[in-house]
């Protein structure tokens, strides 16, 4: 069972060249991702003078972000396995796929990631507002939270298949594409509603540098609760004691 594989990890693993070297990686991937994904949606509202959201604006995020999250993961996958969000790597502790300390590195380097994009395009952009995540007219807090938990789930259980499954042979070529595209087609499916987070350092570096908290906590128990689920069924299911090879920490 994967429980049995859930480790803290030793302390000398926060201060670890190879565990530094992969905090960094992520905060790079992850300042990658925000400033195109939060960026395009900025450039967007500007050149519409911040009309409403079109159904044109929702697939301009969608190929942003599809785009943007291939490329992060990509660059990333070498060093620290390209998690480029808190859920995917909350959904590889559960499934004992990374330690605990080793985590907590990556949510930090994330979290840190997102913010240092946020501020620059503040800054690059003559002082445009980073808009945070908020839900549309008519969508209650528990309907993005259950929103932000099937989307969620979608894409930790498309890591796990593609980067994380010990049986994935060459299907592992295609990961960052296939984890990229499953971002984009969430996005269209639940644009319009929430925003479609399904990753908390995206949700926080806006938040932050705009001061705009309202209903954040959806876009973080969304999230954890979807990455874990999906970690957990399947590791247990899928890959399960018989077939399971751990992994190295440098790869989920």
């Amino acid at each position: 069972m994967p429980i049995r594989n859930i480790a803290v990890g030793h302390p000398q693993e926060a201060t670890h060249p190879d565990a530094l070297k992969a905090a960094l990686a992520e905060f790079i991937s992850t300042l990658i991702f925000v400033f195109a994904g939060e960026g395009s949606g900025m450039a967007f509202s500007k050149l519409t003078d911040n009309a409403a959201n079109t159904p044109a604006g929702l697939v301009a995020a969608s190929l942003a972000h599809a785009f943007a999250l291939f490329v992060a993961v990509s660059v990333g996958a070498n060093i620290s396995g390209g998690h480029v969000n808190p859920a995917v790597t909350f959904g590889a502790f559960v499934g004992g796929n990374i330690t605990l300390l080793r985590g907590i590195l990556y949510w930090i380097a994330q979290l840190l990631g997102s913010t240092v994009a946020c501020l620059l395009l503040k800054f690059s952009t003559g002082g445009l507002t980073t808009s945070a995540f908020a839900l549309s007219s008519g969508v209650g807090v528990w309907n993005a939270f259950v929103l932000e938990i099937v989307m969620t789930f979608g894409l930790v259980y498309t890591v796990y298949a593609t980067a994380v499954d010990p049986k994935k042979g060459n299907l592992g070529i295609i990961a960052p594409i296939a984890i990229g595209f499953i971002v984009g087609a969430n996005i269209l499916a639940g644009g319009a509603f929430d925003g479609a987070s399904m990753n908390p350092a995206v949700s926080f570096g806006p938040a932050l540098v705009s001061w705009s908290w309202e209903n954040h906590w959806v876009y973080w128990a969304g999230p954890l609760v979807g990455g874990g689920l999906a970690g957990l069924i399947y590791e247990f299911i899928f890959i399960g004691n018989n077939t399971h090879e751990q992994l190295p920490t440098t790869d989920y």
